[in-house]
């Protein structure tokens, strides 16, 4: 029975292997939804210390940083290799209208949890509508002013 061999073929496997490796290391999975008056950002680190886990915020981009270490076993061969490892960093430009000096992180089961509250100045008010009576008393007391 005779097999047939592709290189180009081959050759495409390897570099897919090669290439999904690089931007796995690259990613950060995450969610992001509003809760009420925050905002909720999960970030998938698995593996990651969480002494490495860096969240800043300069003017309105916000920073996450994280390093998984890779493991040195000695006198060991390895048949597989697949988890990333390196830093990871993610940034996002967040709008106005959030709280950002209140920002709370918490990392949990290889989750990173962020909770981005909203600023007071950008959540919803009632505004009282005045009756037809009472505008009509502004608009008579302007007129006799005139």
């Amino acid at each position: 029975m005779a097999t047939r061999f592709d290189p180009f073929q081959e050759m495409d496997r390897l570099l897919g292997q090669m290439f999904a490796a690089d931007r796995a290391s690259a990613t950060m999975p995450m969610d992001l939804y509003r809760s009420g008056d925050h905002y909720v950002l999960h970030v998938d680190l698995p593996g990651v210390d969480p002494g490495t886990i860096d969240v800043n915020v300069e003017d309105r981009t916000l920073t996450i940083r994280a390093q998984r270490t890779s493991r040195t076993e000695q006198d060991v061969q390895w048949l597989a290799k697949e988890r990333p490892v390196g830093t990871y960093a993610r940034q996002l430009t967040v709008g106005r209208g959030l709280a950002l000096d209140a920002i709370s992180a918490t990392y949990t089961d290889g989750v990173l949890t962020l909770s981005i509250p909203v600023a007071e100045e950008a959540k919803p008010r009632r505004i009282e509508v005045q009756h037809g009576e009472q505008t009509a008393q502004i608009g008579s007391s302007a007129d006799t002013t005139a």
